[in-house]
């Protein structure tokens, strides 16, 4: 893109300065009875050599003035997402066709300045109208397009970020067909579980090597298209960031169970799936003077008190179970708290 900015740059002020030339030189403009390119080329060619010299002295000048042009150009585009931009050049479109429609069937005499003016205001007005009309109704034509064909939804593949995959979790979930649709692996993310897998760290060595198997086992379940997705971006640093910004470009959902890049990702408004609020949501519901059965682990820090498991982690607290430690009791729940880091339960020994 910065070529093609300088290129067409250096090459508007070479053209302009050498027809600026050719008038005050008064050089002769080739005869219509001439015959052949090469003969014109000749008759013309200190005017071509002209042409290429400022050229390419434009090429060169123009590289700060093309780079700030590329920043400025990619920043707005990154402002709106690739859908909403086909959106605006749709509106365009349809607003040039009325204006070529409305100038075509009415106007005849073309030669008039003022109708070649008032055909440029015209294109100019529908056009701008066009893109103004799908600005003030693009939430409706989302919908409509959902209703249609559900394309919205189909539409958003599942990244994958790093956590999500050494965590393991998700291939389960895979497995099971609740997530539907392509989930893609940025080589980004594959970069970080490689240096991961590398590091001198025994922990998180075997962590990586971890994500990598369980990529493995990602690309060999049948019914799910699993793409490893080769792009980068070199302006960013984080892993994170780079998540974001390619979840925005492809209109795509982000899987993690990252809890501060949940809260990014929202203050952005990129979706997230993540994996922590899916188990939370799938755990049983327990409720007070519910009774079950659990096998005491261990001794509790309070006294006399006795800690068991659920098959999910979630922690249950029994009041006089320390004297039940390693065996199988009945229980009969007291109270069921909701914390920030999961649930737990307080329960007492039921007797026989």
């Amino acid at each position: 893109m910065k070529r093609i900015i300088r290129i067409l740059f250096s090459g508007l002020i070479a053209g302009i300065v050498g027809l600026g030339v050719t008038e005050m030189e008064n050089m002769r403009v080739i005869p219509s009875q001439v015959s052949g390119i090469l003969n014109s080329w000749y008759l013309n060619k200190e005017l071509i050599l002209f042409i290429i010299i400022f050229a390419l002295m434009f090429f060169t000048l123009s590289i700060p003035v093309a780079h700030n042009i590329y920043v400025k150009l990619e920043q707005a585009l990154n402002k709106y997402p690739m859908q909403e931009i086909i959106m605006y050049i749709s509106g365009l479109t349809i607003g040039l066709a009325v204006a070529n429609l409305i100038s075509t069937a009415f106007i005849v005499d073309r030669t008039q300045l003022m109708t070649q003016i008032f055909i440029a205001l015209l294109y100019l007005g529908l056009g701008c109208f066009g893109i103004y009309l799908v600005h003030l109704k693009k939430e409706e034509i989302k919908g409509w397009i959902s209703k249609k064909g559900e394309i919205l939804s189909q539409s958003h593949p599942k990244i994958l970020d790093t956590s999500v995959i050494i965590d393991g979790r998700i291939l389960d979930i895979m497995t099971t067909g609740f997530i539907e649709g392509k989930v893609i692996i940025p080589s980004f993310v594959l970069d970080e579980l490689r240096h991961i897998a590398d590091s001198s760290d025994s922990l998180k060595r075997n962590r990586g090597r971890r994500g990598l198997d369980i990529l493995n086992e990602l690309k060999g379940i049948k019914g799910i298209p699993v793409e490893v997705l080769d792009i980068d971006y070199v302006d960013l640093d984080e892993v994170d960031s780079k998540l974001l910004k390619l979840a925005k470009q492809i209109q795509g959902k982000v899987v993690t169970n990252d809890f501060n890049l949940n809260k990014v990702a929202r203050l952005q408004k990129v979706q997230v799936l993540n994996i922590n609020d899916l188990a939370n949501a799938v755990k049983p519901i327990l409720l007070p003077n519910e009774e079950m059965t659990v096998t005491i682990v261990k001794e509790g820090k309070e006294q006399e008190q006795g800690l068991a498991y659920l098959n999910d982690g979630t922690m249950i607290v029994i009041e006089g179970g320390k004297k039940h430690v390693g065996s199988t009791v009945s229980i009969i729940v007291s109270t069921v708290l909701q914390t920030s880091a999961g649930r737990m339960i307080f329960a007492k020994v039921l007797k026989a």
